[in-house]
């Protein structure tokens, strides 16, 4: 005979039992709940995002394929600032000339610098000594992102911000800063494996935005443009008859920016053009490629012209 009511306890438990373990995990914040944060560049998009997992959306003022130094918002992107709880600022060239609008836009908004706690170093100017310009000012570097080192003093200026934004959360917050530290630390080792064969470590740019990659990596970084201005034709010539004269095979370009001058180059040499991007979206998986890229040109026994019209 079935003793219906030890049926009915056990059903009641069993059903009980998914659901008392599914209220253990934190639900999903459903979007209207989700802090809003405006930030500059794609790369700091992923920082904020990583560290903010399930909890934060990000938006970054400036879209794919725009110069950051002289990019100017829309109207519409300085009216979306009233939703957001922060700025992070990183001091590209825009936020300078724009952070009195971008303030105004959300007096209730935290404006954060995440350069706080890195000691930027100066722009280089030219690879001719003689060009060199001086006297004009400070010009500091505003490229940290391209440094893992320095981008882990921004994840915890990013995960600080959010805490004290959201504190409901911070122990997930605490979680994946924890995690992307460790990506980080991953990336690092693994750059420095791809390095180790470099038998050259000059490279040549037209901007000088890998400074800090340099410096981090043991690299040589050699400037090209003078004061943010592309060479002119007589400088051209004298880099062609330079990339002649060290057989110069490679010239990089970015994908954001005109290409004519590398490409002239790169035909005068009877090279070839590649591409590198500062800018792109998943920074940790493009400076992976950065490092295996700059590995496999700089390992073989010659100067690189790395011709980077990079602005950002």
């Amino acid at each position: 005979m079935v003793n219906w009511f030890y049926v009915v306890m056990v059903t009641i438990w069993l059903g009980v039992l998914p659901l008392s373990g599914c209220s253990q995990r934190p639900m999903p914040t459903s979007t209207a709940e989700k802090l809003q944060i405006m930030v500059s560049i794609a790369p700091q998009k992923y920082f904020v995002e990583r560290i903010g997992n399930g909890y934060v959306t990000a938006n970054a003022m400036v879209p794919p394929g725009a110069e950051p130094h002289t990019f100017e918002p829309k109207p519409e992107q300085i009216k979306a600032l009233s939703r957001a709880s922060a700025y992070m600022r990183i001091r590209i060239d825009f936020e300078e000339a724009w952070i009195g609008k971008i303030e105004a836009a959300n007096p209730k908004m935290l404006v954060v610098d995440t350069t706080q706690g890195i000691q930027r170093m100066p722009m280089e100017e030219s690879f001719r000594e003689e060009e060199k310009r001086a006297g004009e000012g400070e010009n500091l570097d505003p490229h940290i992102w391209l440094s893992p080192k320095l981008v882990k003093v921004q994840a915890q200026t990013i995960c600080d911000t959010l805490v004290k934004l959201d504190s409901k959360h911070q122990a997930a917050y605490r979680a994946n800063l924890k995690s992307f530290l460790s990506d980080i630390d991953k990336l690092d080792a693994d750059i420095r494996n791809s390095l180790k064969g470099v038998k050259n470590p000059k490279f040549i740019v037209f901007h000088p935005g890998w400074g800090y990659f340099a410096r981090d990596y043991g690299l040589e970084m050699i400037s090209i443009e003078v004061g943010g201005t592309e060479p002119s034709a007589a400088e051209l010539a004298a880099l062609i008859a330079e990339a002649k004269e060290e057989n110069i095979k490679v010239i990089f370009a970015q994908p954001e920016f005109s290409t004519r001058n590398a490409k002239i180059i790169a035909q005068e040499i009877g090279g070839e053009v590649l591409l590198l991007d500062p800018l792109a979206p998943d920074w940790l998986e493009n400076l992976r490629h950065v490092s295996q890229t700059l590995a496999k040109v700089l390992s073989q026994i010659q100067t690189t012209i790395v011709a980077i019209a990079l602005r950002s």
